[in-house]
């Protein structure tokens, strides 16, 4: 199995990284990560025209990362980015300089058009590479066809989300339960010992982390669970209703509809998301017209207001109890892993 940990010198075992969540995932959430052992990951977007405000945000924010984490100019940056990829025109000529200004150690694809849409990308990444910047290549996937496409595209990371996720993932796919051991199945039919898999979708703490290393990850991925913490930017509103929400099964649910209330429904048909059942899906299922709710969303919006606001979570949410810290989430979950761990060792 490949070692993640050598990749990036600065984590500690086992193996966390936050995931990219564009507009919640920003320079304080993902500098937060790295310090604490982690690998943080700044959400960089979906726009890579030459215009782009996304890209000219994420520039800024990379340039303020290396001052936060104390960094001089010919030192790497020990933090990743992220990009949605459904668009990618402009992403070769207007992203990757971005990421080579700042050396960023990883870079993180999901949610193409169509799976081959990522391999120019890739072959640009390789080629922009030179002696002074290694970076890793991240896809996400979610199902065994898309791994399958990623390996061959030669990627470095596979990053195996399953159902339970919140936020966007494939409208059709399978918990980590069934999708990480197949994919683990994947790299050993192919005696692939250079690609690592880490696991997302519903993972928040130890117990977690460790069902996930025992069906095959070198390393996990947490979202939700990092929405809830002091450095996240999501009004508080939302951290609060994902600490106070249980039952992540009955109150989540996977739909379009979640982005059709607040009129983002731009994601290619193949995904969909998981999102906290809010105000707007009730009143969906009350019979009131995608174009009420899309109104009252908008007045709610312009009053400064968040309850109509989709709230994505996964379906652990149950378990998210508190706004804490990034290290609090980083230092407990390794913890608490590595309890189990040492129970499961001695038998019981």
């Amino acid at each position: 199995m490949a070692n993640i940990l050598q990749w990036f010198p600065h984590t500690t075992a086992p193996f966390i990284a936050n995931a990219p969540m564009f507009g919640f995932a920003d320079v304080s959430l993902a500098t937060a990560a790295t310090k604490a052992g982690g690998l943080g990951f700044i959400g960089g977007g979906f726009d890579f025209r030459t215009e782009s405000t996304q890209l000219q945000g994420l520039d800024t924010q990379l340039a303020n990362a290396r001052s936060i984490l104390c960094l001089t100019d010919d030192q790497p940056l020990p933090l990743g980015v992220g990009f949605i990829t459904f668009q990618p025109g402009g992403f070769i000529d207007n992203a990757i300089p971005v990421l080579r200004k700042h050396r960023v150690a990883a870079v993180w694809l999901s949610f193409p058009q169509a799976d081959a849409d990522h391999l120019p990308i890739i072959q640009a990444i390789r080629k922009a590479q030179r002696g002074d910047w290694d970076i890793k290549i991240f896809v996400q996937v979610g199902t065994v066809k898309a791994a399958e496409e990623a390996l061959q595209q030669g990627v470095d990371v596979l990053v195996a989300q399953g159902a339970d996720a919140g936020g966007h993932q494939w409208a059709q796919g399978a918990s980590l339960i069934s999708l990480l051991p197949e994919v683990r199945d994947l790299l050993s039919k192919a005696r692939n010992k250079t690609t690592a898999i880490l696991a997302a979708g519903g993972i928040v703490d130890g117990r977690g982390c460790v069902a996930a290393l025992g069906l095959g990850a070198d390393g996990v991925v947490m979202g939700t669970r990092f929405v809830a913490t002091s450095e996240c930017p999501a009004p508080s509103t939302i951290k609060q209703t994902i600490v106070s929400a249980s039952d992540g099964g009955v109150s989540t649910i996977k739909s379009i509809r979640h982005d059709v209330f607040q009129s983002t429904d731009v994601f290619p048909r193949q995904y969909d998301g998981r999102a906290i059942i809010g105000v707007n899906y009730e009143d969906s299922r009350e019979g009131v017209s995608d174009e009420e709710i899309i109104r009252r969303y908008n007045e709610a919006k312009e009053a400064g207001e968040h309850q109509r606001r989709t709230v994505w979570a996964g379906a652990s949410i149950g378990s998210i109890n508190a706004v804490v810290s990034v290290e609090h989430v980083i230092r407990s979950t390794q913890q608490e892993a590595k309890v189990i761990l040492e129970r499961l060792k001695a038998g019981y």
